[in-house]
């Protein structure tokens, strides 16, 4: 198992825009932030800005880099395209659903 900083960030209400290669910009939510010691990476899961609270929705990892504020851009986002990189961040966000379900 890969060591994972489990200092996982919940963000409030922190947005981000995106723009897909159509130009669409779609607004975004900040799920939570966290950062893995293995891949020397923070990570930002996002989810659409528009869905209802009690709405499935699909939620978008990205790897970035942060400002001396701690924040990140758009630009600073990169995706995630190792396997066994995406397995570790879907194993910290079912991790994180399980915690937030228990409440």
């Amino acid at each position: 198992m890969t060591e994972t900083n489990k200092n996982i960030h919940q963000e409030a209400e922190q947005e981000i825009t995106l723009i897909d290669d159509q130009g669409n910009e779609e607004l975004y939510q900040v799920l939570f932030t966290f950062d893995s010691e293995d891949y020397g990476k923070s990570y930002v899961l996002l989810y659409p800005a528009s869905s209802a609270e009690d709405e499935e929705v699909d939620i978008q990892a990205f790897a970035f880099t942060s400002d001396v504020a701690g924040d990140a851009s758009q630009g600073d986002l990169f995706p995630i395209e190792d396997d066994e990189e995406w397995e570790m961040v879907e194993e910290v966000l079912n991790t994180f659903l399980a915690d937030d379900n228990m409440q």
